[in-house]
């Protein structure tokens, strides 16, 4: 499980999707028997202390509409894409339940970025661009043999990385049919190789739960 502070207030909690509900009975331990709420997103826990809880499902699981429902869609096995572009680095993949399937990543050197004012900058520039295009073009021809055959098989495309770069992807037209299953989470991924498309799987896949505190005055 990892936390981290969420913009706009509360933390984000990740919990693999076999101990969401181990999470829920902590949850209302410390807080209380929550009140359950169907939400677009998945459920909402309302604790007697005003403690909140957002249960997000993850991509592809259907929402469900209480915490049995929304665990047992969240632990069903699915098979999902995913597409990690960063820079010069692309690893593209195929997971069954928590096993990759299919996998790929590829490196293609991108120049650095110079110092300005330096008399070769420009140059320097167009070489790196030129470099950049390079490596997003072989991204997107990756994707094309690897994700687009298995299209109609994925529950979602889950991306990583670098927005700009998944974004010039997958603007590729032959990967039209991929982007209404692409997932709204951008994975915050290092560079891609193939031990962070492995723990792309698991990041994938876990039930993320924002956490809000009581509002300032409200008893607990």
């Amino acid at each position: 499980m990892t936390s981290r502070p969420a913009a706009g207030g509360g933390r984000w909690v990740e919990v693999d999707p076999a101990r969401v509900g181990r999470w829920v009975e902590g949850f209302a331990d410390r807080h209380g028997p929550p009140t359950t709420t169907a939400r677009e997103y998945g459920l909402l826990l309302t604790a007697p202390d005003g403690t909140t809880a957002e249960l997000y499902a993850p991509p592809g699981a259907p929402a469900g509409v209480d915490v049995p429902g929304f665990v047992a869609s969240a632990v069903a096995p699915r098979r999902i894409g995913l597409l990690l572009a960063r820079k010069g680095a692309v690893a593209v993949g195929v997971a069954d339940g928590a096993g990759l399937v299919v996998s790929k990543v590829d490196t293609r050197y991108v120049q650095g970025r110079t110092a300005a004012g330096g008399w070769s900058q420009q140059r320097f520039a167009r070489r790196r661009d030129n470099q950049a295009k390079a490596a997003l073009g072989d991204a997107a021809e990756l994707a094309v043999r690897l994700l687009l055959p298995e299209a109609a098989t994925l529950a979602a495309v889950v991306c990583g990385g670098d927005r700009r770069a998944v974004d010039t992807v997958l603007a590729d037209r032959r990967l039209a049919p991929l982007v209404p299953l692409r997932a709204e989470r951008l994975l915050d991924v290092p560079e891609p190789r193939h031990a962070v498309l492995v723990g792309a799987v698991a990041a994938a896949r876990a039930v993320r739960i924002r956490l809000r505190d009581p509002e300032p005055g409200r008893a607990e």
